[in-house]
């Protein structure tokens, strides 16, 4: 096994009656950086599995590693306080009677290590508090409130940053203001992070890893565009169904103010973010926004205009439309139609045509 990376053994019967009975059986290998999804409907085990990982439940057959340093194994069992790991919470869980300053003191004194004013400093611009340093709890929104609990996780200096269900007592409003401070996280800082959710927005916006769960057990895992691109998993379909594609940003169009995004499936046209050439760009494609010929046009409003071919057609959840996946070069799309498109065009496995998709409706 590679001394850098998550390995995790768990086999955990949780008594109840009935229904209430669970059962955990996984056995997982996570990047050593980045962010692992761990997705899945109500009563998949996710919790269950970030409990685990926490050592707040100790599984009877476990085995737990991270980055090489054994936590869990036969006769080995770290308690939570031994464990170098940050938790995040669906609530803050902030201190009521400190600042947002006293709170994060309370992390640097909990690491038992100096802690660089770099770091600190780091922290503070990654999750924008500075400001808030002064206010106590009661006066900070809810997602202000949630990013201070990440800057204190952040500087107790953890081998691992468990998130479970972080966003899930914001509204859309405050949930919206901290995702790109999530994903600064992401990419500013060298860490595992293994982040619950039940949210497929969030997973597709923040993840590079994803982990599906169902009844206690791991359905798949895998890169995030590989995993969201199947149609035999139990992920979210009708509306919800897409894609998470990632490219580079090749070229700008400044009199259109557009972006040239090139990906292993094909080059995108979106809109211009700012982005400096070369920097890599993350893009979600609904099922929804892709629309299929059976040749290309060019007398239309619709900038991207890709080759590809269908692999695979399953019914959606409404009787009227059909899922189709399809192959474009070195990456998949999804195409959410009616039936009877579907018929008119007589899709079938293997066919190749052209999928198009508005510029304005792929999501950055």
């Amino acid at each position: 096994m590679s001394k850098h990376g998550i390995e995790a053994r768990f086999a955990l019967g949780l008594t109840g009656k009935g229904e209430s009975a669970f059962n955990l059986d996984v056995d997982l290998t996570l990047p050593g950086q980045g962010v692992s999804a761990i997705f899945g409907h109500s009563g998949s085990g996710k919790t269950t599995l970030l409990r685990c990982l926490a050592g707040l439940e100790r599984a009877p057959v476990g085995r737990l590693k991270v980055n090489g340093d054994t936590w869990q194994d036969q006769g080995l069992f770290l308690k939570t306080h031994k464990r170098p790991l940050g938790y995040v919470f669906q609530e803050s869980s902030l201190f009521p009677h400190l600042t947002a300053k006293g709170n994060l003191d309370y992390a640097t004194k909990r690491s038992g290590k100096a802690t660089p004013v770099a770091l600190y400093q780091k922290v503070l611009a990654v999750m924008g508090i500075e400001p808030l340093l002064g206010r106590y709890p009661h006066q900070l929104s809810g997602g202000e409130r949630q990013r201070v609990a990440i800057a204190r996780a952040l500087l107790i200096q953890p081998s691992l940053l468990l998130m479970d269900e972080p966003l899930a007592a914001l509204d859309m409003a405050r949930k919206q203001e901290i995702l790109p401070y999530l994903e600064k996280l992401r990419t500013s800082f060298a860490l595992p992070v293994v982040y619950v959710s039940h949210a497929m927005d969030e997973v597709a916006r923040l993840a590079d890893h994803v982990v599906v769960m169902q009844s206690g057990k791991v359905k798949a895992e895998g890169a995030v565009g590989e995993v969201l691109s199947r149609l035999d998993l139990p992920l979210p379909a009708g509306d919800d169904a897409s894609v998470v594609w990632q490219g580079q940003l090749a070229e700008r169009d400044s009199q259109w103010h557009l972006a040239k995004v090139a990906c292993p499936g094909g080059a995108l046209w979106v809109r211009d973010s700012g982005d400096t050439l070369g920097s890599p760009v993350r893009l979600r494609v609904q099922a929804r926004d892709v629309s299929l010929s059976l040749s290309r046009h060019s007398d239309s409003s619709i900038l991207n205009l890709l080759a590809v071919e269908v692999e695979q057609m399953v019914p959606d959840k409404d009787d009227a439309m059909v899922l189709v996946r399809l192959k474009a070069q070195n990456d998949h799309l999804i195409a959410r139609l009616t039936r009877r498109s579907a018929s008119t065009l007589a899709l079938q496995p293997g066919q190749s045509l052209w999928a198009q998709i508005k510029s304005v409706a792929i999501v950055r």
